[in-house]
């Protein structure tokens, strides 16, 4: 059976209870919300069907949408037509595909019994004070490394804190809020959102007359126009997320109980003689693995000028491949040596045991992905936005700058709670608000708006189902509490989003009134 771990179990919901976890609880299963979703949606395009509202367009002119009516006989064709391919296994470029293969060379480190070793070690070696704060840290950086931190290192960490003895739920919601609220900050310069931030408010900026240059009219460098912000930001919400796990989640956990699960024997700490011997191994393997990607970025993935004279980078376009085969190439040698793979059909084994994980994983995918693709098809979730912006624009706060600065980022913020996708929010609010507020006042320049709706976009994603991750993090977090509801994940990450809202916004406008360059 699995063991159960934990002072004692969580205390009953009664009026001690916060109300977050008292609302929390009444919230139904993420495919159950996203089965009624896509139903009210549909419901909704037949009353708003032909219903037409105009926005400001990438050129500065208008732009013309009309919300479809999904329940008439050629949109229902098209719900049929695209709902097994298109609308789920292709959605969002694959996203789909990208999760099972993470979980497929993570499983074989697993399986091989490479990462429980290396968290033995580990948990000897780091001094329990600074885990948090490493944990959220690497959750920022992994942004660079696209979706790997949402399907490796949320899950290592909870590994790590299952063989500290402590409850795995903590450190995954301390790598969940670094990788997910803290997702736009980064030291490392001109990442990809950074272009496709940068480009496109440089082509908002000019399109409408607006320089694009800072306020003290240095001309901006797309793709690193945010970043002395967003360098410094890496730091003040890598503290700001250690300080809120040790203050109100790690205290808050440790008294709740979990289980390990029946495969993790994590009871003995100590490194044995024959996982050293594989340590040595996958050093090796490391060495290999290492070369391998290298001679892949340098090789066939190296950057590259198309035809129409956009640098391309394939190997970061690929690296959750990268990274997989990292984990793969280091868990075979691992394992060959401590003799838990001795052919080559016991690491297929592992891979087929890791996809039987994957059950809830896929219901939920293919009734959330069915719901994104009808409200994006039907024009609903741009209408969303639409209103948004025209509650922003309707406050009034010409003489306040910074105040209109601040209700840009909290509507932003709200929006996100309701319509997922960084970039399609970004194509609709974007040439509305880099003109608006530049004309309210011309320090509130096209690279500080853009850090604004940054800091609202990944503040409030670890507490919305509509974040494409959040049901996979959920089943992750399932692993050690199998009672766990959306409702109990929300309350958890909870005070990270409104820590790093708050501090980040501060920063923001710090950054604001006394001129800082954004970036360079």
């Amino acid at each position: 059976m699995s063991q159960l771990k934990a002072a004692q179990m969580p205390p009953p919901m009664d009026g001690r209870a916060s109300l977050i976890e008292r609302i929390g609880k009444k919230i139904p299963d993420p495919i159950v919300i996203f089965m009624a979703l896509f139903a009210i949606t549909a419901i909704v395009s037949i009353a708003m069907g032909g219903h037409t509202f105009s926005s400001v367009g990438a050129d500065g002119s208008p732009v013309e949408y009309s919300i479809k009516n999904m329940m008439t006989t050629e949109n229902i064709r098209w719900i049929f037509d695209n709902a097994i391919l298109q609308n789920w296994l292709a959605f969002g470029n694959g996203v789909l595909g990208v999760i099972l293969i993470a979980v497929l060379g993570v499983g074989i480190a697993e399986e091989s019994g490479l990462l429980g070793t290396l968290i033995k070690k580990a948990g000897t070696h780091i001094n329990e004070r600074f885990l948090p704060l490493l944990l959220v840290f690497l959750g920022i950086m992994s942004s660079v490394a696209s979706d790997a931190g949402y399907l490796i290192l949320v899950p290592l960490a909870g590994m790590l804190y299952a063989g500290t003895g402590k409850n795995p739920l903590i450190g995954m919601a301390a790598a969940f809020a670094g990788v997910s609220a803290g997702f736009s900050a980064n030291l490392i310069p001109a990442t990809p959102i950074d272009a496709i931030m940068g480009n496109n408010a440089q082509l908002f900026a000019e399109a409408q007359g607006v320089p694009f240059a800072d306020a003290a009219g240095r001309a901006l460098n797309a793709p690193t126009m945010n970043y002395f912000f967003l360098a410094i930001s890496v730091f003040v919400l890598g503290s700001v997320g250690a300080w809120v796990t040790q203050r109100f989640v790690a205290p808050k956990l440790e008294k709740q109980a979990y289980i390990i699960p029946e495969d993790m024997d994590l009871s003995d700490f100590t490194v044995k003689p024959e996982e050293e011997k594989g340590l040595k191994a996958a050093a090796i393997g490391t060495v290999v693995a290492l070369l391998s990607i290298l001679g892949l970025c340098m090789g066939p993935l190296s950057a590259y000028t198309n035809d129409a004279g956009r640098v391309i980078t394939p190997y970061m376009n690929n690296m959750v491949l990268l990274i997989v085969l990292f984990f793969a190439v280091t868990g075979i040698f691992y394992g060959a040596s401590v003799g838990k793979f001795k052919s080559v059909t016991c690491v297929v084994k592992s891979m087929i045991k890791q996809m039987n994980t994957m059950g809830y994983i896929l219901v939920l995918t293919f009734f959330s992905y069915q719901f994104l693709a009808l409200l994006g098809a039907s024009g609903l979730g741009t209408y969303v936005t639409y209103l948004g912006a025209n509650f922003l624009q309707s406050l009034g706060l010409d003489s306040v700058p910074v105040l209109l600065l601040v209700g840009f980022v909290f509507v932003t913020a709200i929006i996100n709670l309701l319509v997922g996708g960084l970039t399609s929010k970004w194509m609709l609010l974007g040439p509305i608000f880099i003109p608006m507020l530049y004309q309210v006042n011309p320090a509130m320049t096209p690279e500080l708006i853009a850090a604004a709706f940054r800091v609202a976009d990944s503040s409030t994603n670890i507490i919305t189902p509509m974040m494409s991750y959040a049901g996979v993090i959920l089943a992750f977090m399932r692993k050690y509490k199998p009672e766990m509801t959306i409702g109990d994940q929300i309350a958890i990450m909870m005070p990270y989003s409104i820590a790093f809202m708050l501090i980040w916004t501060v920063l923001l406008v710090v950054f604001f009134m006394f001129g800082i360059p954004m970036g360079f």
